[in-house]
């Protein structure tokens, strides 16, 4: 049994036990929510699709940690203009932990 959800702009297949990152989200580390937006649920033979979300399955996280992704470099150089740039990010992140898949 799987689903398809959309959590912070970023779809994610899931299952019962899997860790996901997504996007930060505002929720206290330890917390439960529910992730209502599936796109798909598969359950052996049982596909069912939304157009666009299903309104009958929810999935069921707790919050692990919120975390920082590895460091993303960018680096501009122009050459014979003595001039370039570099300039680091790191992508704010919240760890999910899938807990239930209910339909």
């Amino acid at each position: 049994m799987f689903a398809v959800v959309e959590v912070g702009g970023n779809q994610f297949k899931v299952s019962v036990g899997d860790t996901i990152e997504a996007n930060r989200l505002a929720d206290e580390v330890g917390k439960s929510i529910t992730l209502d937006q599936v796109l798909l649920f598969a359950n052996d033979k049982d596909v069912r699709v939304g157009k666009p979300y299903l309104k009958d399955v929810k999935v069921e996280a707790k919050v692990l940690e919120q975390t920082l992704a590895d460091k993303v470099i960018a680096f501009k150089y122009r050459r014979r203009k003595d001039s370039s740039s570099k300039i680091g990010h790191r992508q704010k992140l919240t760890a999910l932990n899938i807990t239930n898949i209910s339909a």
